[in-house]
C-alpha cells in the first residue's frame, strides 16, 4: 500500500527555458530564405546611416524608431561618399533605388563584419526596416544594441494582408486605431478595413448630411449580456461617438506613412438601422419610428429602400467617404440583408417586377450593382461579403468570403478576386481562444492560435488559374462583446501574429511548434514592452487533461519571454504568489489518489494566463 502523501521531486536541469536554435530568429512573419552566421554587429549612437532618399517612408520610420529607442545614429545621403560607401565601417545601408531582381514588396537584408546592407523598393523597403527592428537586441536604457549576422531574402505570399477593426458596435479613438496601425506595420500587414458603419451606430461624419452622426453615432443604451438571451437587462447607459473628417484624413495619413491602405466600409443595403434611425426616408416605411439597434444580432427593418431617391442620397454620402479615402477600394457590406421590408413593400415588388428580377435576392444584386456603378465612377472598385453573390454578382466586385470558404470559392470560379476570411477557420477574432469557461464574454465561436495559424486561404478544389484571384486574407474583430482597447488587443493578440504569417509566409516554411514555443514568447515579451496588451497563453507544456498515471513528468516553459510559471498541487488555482516552476518536476501520486496539478503564467507587468490543470489520477 503507497503512503497517502505523494512526493514532489525536483529533476535538475541545466538550462531549462533556454532559448532553442530558431531557424527564424524571433521573426515574424517568417521569411521567405534565411541564413544565420556566427557574429553580431553593434548597433551605436555612432552607427552612420547612409540612404539614397531620405525623405522615403522607411527611412523617416527608421530614424523615429533609432531616436526613440536612443540608438539614433546620423541619417547621411549615400551620394556625399563616394562608390566606396560600402567600406565605411559601422554603417547601416539603406538603397531605395535597387535594380535588382526582386518580386513587389520583396527586399533583401544583409548583416555581417561591420555592415547592414538593406536593399528593396516601395514598400519591400519598409518591411524590411520591420524586420531588421525585429532583429535589434535591445534592452530600453541601453546605449548599444547588437544585431546577428544574417543574410534575408523575403516577400509577401499574398498582396492583400488585412485586418479588420468594427468601431460601430463599440467606438474606438483615433489613438487607439493608430496603435492598431503601428501593431499592423510592425507584422507586415498592409490593409486597414475600417467597419464605420452598422445597425448600433454610425461613425463618420457626412457634412450634407449631418444627422448621420447627430442622431446615427449614439445610442440610448446598450444591452447586458449574450444577444439572443432575453435577460431584459440594459446599461441604461447612453452610448456613442464619431471621426470627423479631418480625424479620418489623419488616420488615413498615418496608415500611408506604414504602407497601409484604409478600405471604409459602409454597410448596405442591410445593418443599417443607425442610418435609418437618422433619415427614416432611406427606409420602406417612412411613416414608422425608428431608433438606433440597443442590442446585437438580426433586425427585420434595418434594410435601406431601392428608391431613385434613397440612390441618390447614398451616392452623395458615399461621394464624401470615398473623397477621404485614395485607395482602390471601398467595402459595401451586402452581408446578412434581412428582406423582410422589401416583400412588405409595394413598391419592392413591383421594381422585382419592372427589373425583371427573380425575387428578394435579385433585388440586393439590383442594390449592389447600382453602389458599384457609382463607385466605379468614382475611380474606385467595391468589395462585398459572400452574401453579394445571392442573386448574381456585381461585374467588378470582390468578393470577402466569410462564412466559409464557399462563396470565395464561387466568385473565384466566375473570374472574380477574393479576399478570404471565413469565420469557420479562425480569421473571427472575436471568438473564443480556447474552451475554458475562464475567457472573457464573447460572440461564440473557436478560434485558438492553433487554428488561425493552420488556415490556407488558396482552396485545393480550385485551379490552379482560379487560384490566382485568391488575393489576400483578413483577420476581422468584430466588437459587439469587446467595449475597451485592452479587451480588443487581448482578442487580437497573438492570433494576429498567426494571421501575418499566413499571409506573408510560404506554406513550406510555416512551423505551428517554432511559431507558438519560440517565436510568439520573444514577440509577447517585445510587445509588452511596447504597452500592448495580449492574452497570455497557457504553459508550454501544460494542458487540462486527466492522466492515469502513478508518476508523471511535467517540463514546462513560459510562453512569454521572461514570463513566470506559478503552480499549485493542492486543488486551489495557483497566484504569482505560489511556488514558481524553475525546473522540470516528477509528481508521484498515491494509490487510488488524484492530484490537481494546476499551473498559471504570470508576465512581469503582471498579466496572466487562464489556469490549466492536469488531473493525475493513480
Amino acid at each position: 500500500m503507497k503512503k497517502l502523501l505523494f512526493l514532489l521531486l525536483l529533476v535538475v536541469a541545466t538550462d531549462v527555458f533556454a532559448k532553442g536554435d530558431d531557424p527564424y530568429m524571433g521573426i515574424i512573419p517568417a521569411p521567405v530564405s534565411i541564413k544565420k552566421f556566427k557574429g553580431e554587429f553593434k548597433l551605436t549612437s555612432e552607427t552612420l546611416v547612409l540612404t539614397d532618399s531620405g525623405e522615403h517612408k522607411a527611412i523617416k520610420f527608421f530614424a523615429r524608431y533609432l531616436k526613440k529607442t536612443g540608438l539614433g545614429g546620423s541619417i547621411t545621403d549615400i551620394n556625399v561618399f563616394d562608390k566606396n560607401h560600402r567600406n565605411i565601417k559601422n554603417s547601416i545601408t539603406v538603397v531605395t533605388n535597387f535594380t535588382g531582381d526582386l518580386p513587389p514588396e520583396g527586399y533583401e537584408l544583409t548583416v555581417d563584419g561591420d555592415h547592414v546592407v538593406l536593399h528593396g523598393r516601395g514598400p519591400g523597403l519598409f518591411y524590411g526596416i520591420q524586420t531588421l527592428v525585429q532583429l535589434i537586441q535591445y534592452k530600453p536604457g541601453a546605449s548599444s544594441a547588437a544585431i546577428p549576422f544574417v543574410a534575408i531574402m523575403d516577400y509577401p505570399r499574398f498582396g492583400y494582408r488585412g485586418m479588420h477593426l468594427d468601431v460601430a458596435r463599440h467606438f474606438f479613438d483615433v489613438d487607439f486605431v493608430k496603435k492598431y496601425l503601428d501593431l499592423m506595420a510592425a507584422y507586415k500587414l498592409n490593409t486597414f478595413h475600417w467597419h464605420l458603419s452598422d445597425d448600433q451606430g454610425w461613425r463618420i461624419e457626412i457634412k450634407k448630411y449631418p444627422k448621420l452622426t447627430e442622431v446615427g453615432s449614439m445610442r440610448a443604451q446598450t444591452k447586458i449580456g449574450r444577444a439572443g438571451i432575453d435577460t431584459g437587462l440594459y446599461d441604461n447607459t447612453p452610448y456613442g461617438g464619431f471621426y470627423t473628417q479631418e480625424q479620418i484624413q489623419e488616420v488615413v495619413a498615418y496608415a500611408s506613412e506604414r504602407y497601409i491602405t484604409v478600405v471604409p466600409e459602409i454597410d448596405m443595403p442591410g445593418h443599417s438601422m443607425a442610418a435609418i434611425a437618422a433619415y427614416p426616408e432611406l427606409s420602406c416605411d417612412p411613416t414608422k419610428s425608428y431608433k438606433v439597434a440597443e442590442t446585437w444580432g438580426g433586425f427585420t427593418d434595418n434594410v435601406l429602400c431601392p428608391t431613385e431617391e434613397n440612390f441618390k442620397m447614398i451616392d452623395e454620402i458615399l461621394q464624401e467617404v470615398l473623397g477621404l479615402f485614395p485607395g482602390k477600394y471601398m467595402h459595401v457590406g451586402g452581408d446578412e440583408c434581412n428582406k423582410t421590408a422589401w416583400k412588405a413593400s409595394e413598391f419592392c415588388r413591383q421594381l422585382i417586377i419592372d427589373r425583371e428580377l427573380k425575387d428578394e435576392n435579385g433585388l440586393q444584386s439590383y442594390f449592389i450593382s447600382r453602389i458599384e456603378r457609382f463607385v466605379n465612377s468614382q475611380g474606385h472598385s467595391i468589395i462585398g461579403w459572400d452574401e453579394i453573390l445571392e442573386g448574381g454578382l456585381a461585374p467588378n466586385a470582390t468578393v470577402m468570403s466569410w462564412r466559409g470558404e464557399a462563396g470565395g470559392i464561387a466568385a473565384a470560379k466566375q473570374g472574380h478576386d477574393v479576399i478570404m476570411s471565413p469565420g469557420t477557420a479562425g480569421m473571427y477574432f472575436d471568438h473564443a481562444q480556447s474552451k475554458s469557461t475562464q475567457e472573457p464574454l464573447s460572440i461564440g465561436g473557436f478560434a485558438p492560435l492553433a487554428k488561425t495559424y493552420k488556415y490556407d486561404p488558396v482552396p485545393s478544389e480550385l485551379s490552379r488559374d482560379e487560384q490566382k484571384h485568391i488575393i489576400g486574407v483578413q483577420g476581422n474583430l468584430w466588437t459587439e462583446y469587446i467595449a475597451t482597447p485592452e479587451k480588443a488587443e487581448y482578442m487580437l493578440l497573438p492570433r494576429m501574429l498567426a494571421l501575418a504569417e499566413v499571409a506573408w509566409t510560404p506554406t513550406a516554411n510555416k512551423n505551428y511548434k517554432n511559431f507558438s514555443e519560440e517565436r510568439v514568447p520573444h514577440n509577447l515579451a517585445r510587445l509588452e514592452v511596447q504597452g500592448y496588451n495580449f492574452r497570455v497563453p497557457v504553459a508550454i507544456g501544460a494542458e487540462d487533461t486527466v492522466i492515469s498515471k502513478a508518476k508523471y513528468n511535467a517540463d514546462l516553459q513560459p510562453s512569454v519571454e521572461g514570463a513566470t510559471i506559478h503552480y499549485t498541487i493542492d486543488g486551489y488555482a495557483p497566484r504569482e504568489t505560489d511556488v514558481p516552476y524553475i525546473a522540470p518536476l516528477e509528481i508521484v501520486v498515491p494509490d487510488k489518489k488524484t492530484i490537481d496539478f494546476k499551473t498559471i503564467v504570470v508576465t512581469p507587468s503582471g498579466k496572466r494566463s487562464i489556469v490549466t490543470d492536469t488531473k493525475i489520477e493513480n
